[in-house]
């Protein structure tokens, strides 16, 4: 079963402790300190159930929500429909994205980059993103650290249980490879027996080092102008578990605010 499938139709309940409205305060808090000229149109890759993707749009936000799950992407659409915003959606892989089209600002969040496993996804999905921003415009995304992995993730086991759905998480960390796989396995509730239904899912997570990510960046066309611990503008340290940057393309030089 695709990573997700299941997944998407539950996501929000055990997401529910997640800051998104917090996370696009700093997204535009970081567009303020590093980027130029207004802030119009946004590209949401791994953008999921449109957790950032709404609020930007509510925001008055041009947004293209972007994702490799078609029942994500769905979710997404019933979220923006309720919420009476419009909000574009496309399935594709961040790392073969062909929109035909150029933002200001290119988003991904919620570690959605660390799923790229394979050598080179990292840098074919820079490069794709980066022939999606403007000249000038920035590239703003965050992704688990290999300290989070081996520490906080490594070899154990999480569970959650909410009023129609349960999960129990386990996690296994090799650091030879630096992929931390998941196990999960989901318990849904249907709706007309009133009965559990077990499936389960297993996602797959790299851990990237700063200097491989600084590497692929420029390659790619992207320059790095700031990384932060999580979502505020204090530095990295060794203990952080997420990490958020921001690049900007290569190009013409436009003065910042």
């Amino acid at each position: 079963m695709a990573a997700y499938e299941a997944f998407a139709a539950v996501y929000d309940i055990f997401m529910e402790e997640v800051d998104y409205n917090g996370w696009v305060r700093h997204v535009l808090a970081s567009w303020e300190k590093y980027g130029s000229g207004a802030l119009a149109r946004a590209i949401d890759l791994g953008c999921g159930t449109g957790g950032a993707s709404v609020p930007l749009a509510l925001m008055g936000l041009d947004v293209i929500g972007v994702d490799l799950s078609p029942e994500m992407l769905a979710e997404a659409d019933r979220k923006a429909r309720q919420a009476g915003v419009s909000l574009r959606l496309v399935c594709q892989d961040m790392t073969e994205l062909e929109l035909g089209i150029e933002a200001d600002c290119v988003l991904s969040l919620c570690d959605s980059l660390n799923y790229l496993t394979e050598d080179c996804q990292l840098e074919q999905a820079f490069a794709r993103a980066a022939a999606h921003i403007r000249p000038g415009g920035l590239f703003l995304f965050d992704m688990n650290t290999e300290y989070k992995f081996r520490e906080i993730l490594g070899d154990n086991i999480f569970a959650s249980s909410e009023e129609d759905a349960a999960y129990i998480w386990e996690n296994s960390y090799d650091p030879e490879t630096r992929i931390n796989e998941y196990n999960v396995s989901f318990f849904i509730e249907d709706e007309d027996s009133g009965l559990y239904e077990r499936v389960q899912e297993c996602h797959y997570e790299r851990a990237y080092s700063l200097e491989e990510i600084t590497h692929a960046l420029e390659k790619s066309g992207l320059t790095l102008a700031a990384v932060c611990d999580d979502y505020c503008f204090a530095p990295p340290h060794e203990e952080s578990e997420r990490l958020f940057f921001v690049a900007r393309r290569n190009g013409e030089t436009e003065e910042r605010k």
